[in-house]
């Protein structure tokens, strides 16, 4: 189990509760219980504990963004004229309302922002690039297409 896990005062038995609802995020009370060899309310409580403590975020259903009509992945990274740590409420407002944009990281290195973008097309994608390009805090984009995938996951190890 991790260090900073430990230290919090968390166990063995939450790092399982951990394990399997990052694997099933539709896992029963009940099957968990059964699964680590804990009550329910036990187990209920544990997940709360987590949930209070900001270590579960959220549940969601990750959707494959082709089956929907996202045919194309990019990675774009931003390179802004002011490289100080502090971004425009402009750019930040503009990254937010861009649903295309999935992810948005503060970088170190040439780049500023690396963003990562769904787009159902090639024009869907220009449109995004332009409107990011327009902003007058950005000095330069680098858009690259995602040609394949080899490893795409949300979880994390906990050893």
């Amino acid at each position: 189990m991790k260090a900073s896990l430990q230290i919090r005062g968390f166990d063995n038995l939450d790092q399982a509760i951990l394990e399997e609802l990052q694997a099933n995020g539709r896992v029963s009370v009940a099957d968990l219980a059964r699964k680590i060899h804990l009550s329910q309310p036990a187990v209920h409580n544990r997940i709360k504990r987590l949930e209070r403590e900001g270590i579960i975020q959220q549940y969601v259903a990750l959707l494959d963004h082709e089956q929907i009509g996202y045919d194309m992945l990019a990675f774009i990274q931003l390179t802004l004229s002011q490289h100080d740590r502090t971004l425009s409420k402009a750019l930040l407002n503009l990254i937010e309302n861009q649903v295309r944009v999935l992810e948005c990281h503060q970088l170190t290195g040439e780049a500023d922002l690396l963003l990562k973008v769904v787009a159902e097309n090639r024009r869907a994608l220009a449109e995004v690039v332009t409107k990011l390009s327009e902003c007058e805090d950005v000095q330069r984009v680098q858009t690259s297409l995602v040609l394949d995938s080899h490893k795409s996951t949300t979880q994390l190890s906990l050893d």
